[in-house]
This record gives C-alpha cells, structure tokens and sequence, in this order.
C-alpha cells in the first residue's frame, strides 16, 4: 500500500489532465483538445515518476516535452499566440480557443492544484533559461517584483491599443507579437540572468505572467512541507532553492511561498528526507 501511495501524484495529474482533455474535447466537438492535454498530463506525469525513480534530469525532461511543444508546435506551426497577448486578444474577441483554455487551466485555476508548477515543468521561457550556469541565485532577493504589473499592464493596454485603432489581420500581428515577444522574453531573461546570478530573475521579477499565478498558487493543494521531527536546520534546502522558498515553514504565509515552482531541488537535497 505504502509503494503504491508513492506513485499517487503522478496518477492524480494524470487524472486531472485527462478530465480536462475529455471534457474539452466533447464539449467543443475537437480532438485536438483530447490531443493536447493528455500529451501535457502525460509528460508532466511522467516527470514526476522519473523524479519519484530518482532520476536526476526528470523535470529537465518534462521542461522539453511540454516547453517545445508549446513554443514550437502550438506557437510558430500552428500560429497560435500562447503569451499573455494571446490570451487579452482571444479574451477581445470573445472566443474560448486555445490560448484562453491554456491561461485558464495553467495559468489560473489550474495552480489551486499544482500551485507554480507551470513555472518549472512547462514554461518555454524557464524551459531556456535553466541552462545557464546560475541555478541557485548567487545573492538576495531585489525588491524589484513590481516590474511585472508593468509588463502585465503593458501587454494588455498593446492589445487593447490594436483593438481600439481598428488594426487590420490581427492574426498576423499576434504571430508577431508571439515570436518578437519571444526573443525579447529570452534576451531580458539571459540579461538578467547574467547581471544577477540567477537564472530565474526573469520569474522572478519580470514575467507578466506571475500576476495570475501568484495569487492562486497561494491555495495550492500541492505545497512542499517539512516534518519538524526530521529537519535538523542545515540550510541546505534553502541554499538549492531557485526561488527563494522557505520550505521549512508549512505555513501558506512563509517566505515567497507563492514562488514555489515545485522543482524539487530541496526534497532531492535534504540530507535527512525531512521535506
């Protein structure tokens, strides 16, 4: 019973993932929908069992499946915006395709569940930037987190803009927007990577994206926790930790507890299996 309760996380985002990927699919009378996420709740799935194996690169590998197929698939063959400007001009248009059903279970009810887990196991942008060599940040937090509300501001008022002054082939301008979009995501994100040490910066102070996730994540019903009985106050999980999370307080109010992108990193470096 015990070996079997292991493998229950994986089984459940399975399960999560399918509901959604039926239901979609039936509601909306396209299989693309059953397509797309079983694909993503099964490489999400098995990241998490390669993990649970104690397989080294198991969320590096999920980060590929997912990062690509949403960069290269779905947003340069397919043509579909999958930034938050995708999501502004879908919501515009009043059309519940795509980019609104990924913002709407990745982005902002899915994370009651899984919390940030969009940030380390299928963000495009992360997918890039956790190959530089700056894993755990090299110094403290900069009180620069209200960059994003600009960025999500501006994302917003750009589409709106486009709307208002009667843009003609909005499409073609949200592909646009979605590969330039892209590159300067990546260019902000290795820039500040370098400047800072730290190769989530971007997430960290930047990503418009958070806006959404921040707040919901605050509920999760996955959380990383830390038996008292175990921990021997080492530091080591703090030290790994690319967010700056402090695992050891269970409470929903600890220190960047709305960062947690459930990387694992301090459960695979506690020496005493504590978390």
């Amino acid at each position: 019973m015990t070996q079997f309760r292991k493998y229950l996380p994986p089984l459940i985002i399975l399960a999560v993932f399918e509901t959604v990927a039926v239901t979609l699919w039936l509601t909306k009378d396209n299989i693309f929908y059953l397509y797309n996420f079983s694909y993503i709740g099964a490489s999400i799935a098995l990241g998490i069992f390669l993990f649970i194996k104690k397989y080294r690169y198991a969320r590096r590998i999920v980060q590929l499946l997912v990062g690509l197929y949403m960069l290269v698939y779905l947003g340069i063959i397919c043509r579909e915006n999958m930034q938050i400007e995708g999501f502004w001009y879908y919501l515009f248009t009043g059309v519940f395709e795509a980019a609104t059903i990924h913002y709407a279970v990745a982005k902002i009810f899915g994370p009651l569940v899984f919390g940030r887990g969009w940030c380390g196991y299928a963000c495009w942008t992360a997918m890039v930037l956790d190959f530089l060599p700056y894993k755990t940040p090299a110094g403290p937090r900069r009180k620069m987190g209200w960059i994003r509300y600009v960025t999500f501001a501006a994302s917003l008022i750009f589409v709106a803009a486009l709307f208002l002054a009667g843009a003609k082939d909005m499409e073609r301008i949200m592909f646009l927007a979605f590969i330039f979009g892209n590159i300067a995501y990546y260019a902000a994100g290795t820039a500040l990577a370098f400047a800072f040490k730290d190769n989530r910066a971007f997430c960290k102070y930047i990503c418009p994206v958070t806006v959404f996730l921040k707040p919901m994540s605050y509920y999760s019903l996955f959380r990383v926790k830390c038996d008292k009985s175990k921990c021997i106050s080492c530091g080591k999980c703090s030290r790994v930790c690319p967010m700056d999370v402090d695992v050891t307080d269970d409470s929903r109010k600890r220190k960047n507890g709305t960062e947690c992108i459930l990387c694992m990193e301090c459960v695979r470096n506690c020496p005493v299996k504590a978390l």
